[in-house]
């Protein structure tokens, strides 16, 4: 869905997530999202009853599902599908980023869990389905590249936080040798743990 797609209530949700990524939650006030999004005044109270929290929950949300997406999409963009592959690419779209834009931005799902998960229980609950989803996504694409399914639920949620981690040592250090750092010593662990065809049962 492109931009010129989204309604108004999509492009709030989407807005927030951006605002949130680079400001956290305590940054991105309602007017700040209602003028990213070049929404009617007055559509936060029609479209999010709830406010804020209803708001930041769905970004949440929201991002959760784009990461989940983004797995498949890294996969078809893979001449020779290996675990380590795929986290080459995972940290890649933020070095990718780094190397484009600056530091500014990170992930809005761990900046609404550092700001809200001890006192917004909806929210830290939004933050976890969000990860959740990610880490779901990482297991299947695991599982299909040949990981036994019980090693691929550790291996995904370990890709995940090994991933968030270093977007955070990233942003401190404002240099991507963390996010190089994961995909070189952790890559060889991912491959290894495929298991070779013709060792396989049937």
């Amino acid at each position: 869905m492109t931009e010129s797609e989204r309604g108004p209530r999509e492009r709030m949700v989407f807005s927030a997530a951006q605002l949130i990524r680079r400001r956290g939650v305590a940054g991105a006030g309602m007017r700040d999202v209602v003028a990213h999004a070049h929404a009617p005044r007055g559509s936060l109270q029609h479209y999010f009853p709830g406010g804020k929290e209803q708001l930041v929950n769905e970004a949440v949300r929201w991002a959760g599902r784009y990461a989940a997406r983004r797995v498949p999409r890294f996969m078809a963009g893979m001449t020779e599908r290996t675990p380590a592959g795929l986290l080459a690419a995972m940290a890649g779209q933020w070095t990718q980023e780094y190397a484009r834009e600056g530091f500014a931005g990170g992930c809005p799902v761990a900046a609404a869990t550092v700001a809200c998960a001890d006192s917004v229980e909806s929210t830290r609950e939004a933050a976890a389905g969000a990860f959740g989803e990610w880490t779901g996504a990482v297991r299947g694409a695991l599982v299909e590249m040949g990981v036994p399914g019980a090693r691929a639920e550790g291996l995904a949620v370990v890709m995940v936080s090994a991933v968030e981690g270093a977007v955070v040592v990233a942003r401190a250090e404002r240099d991507v040798r963390a996010l190089e750092a994961v995909v070189r010593e952790l890559g060889p662990v991912l491959d290894a743990a495929v298991e070779r065809r013709d060792r396989r049962h049937p």
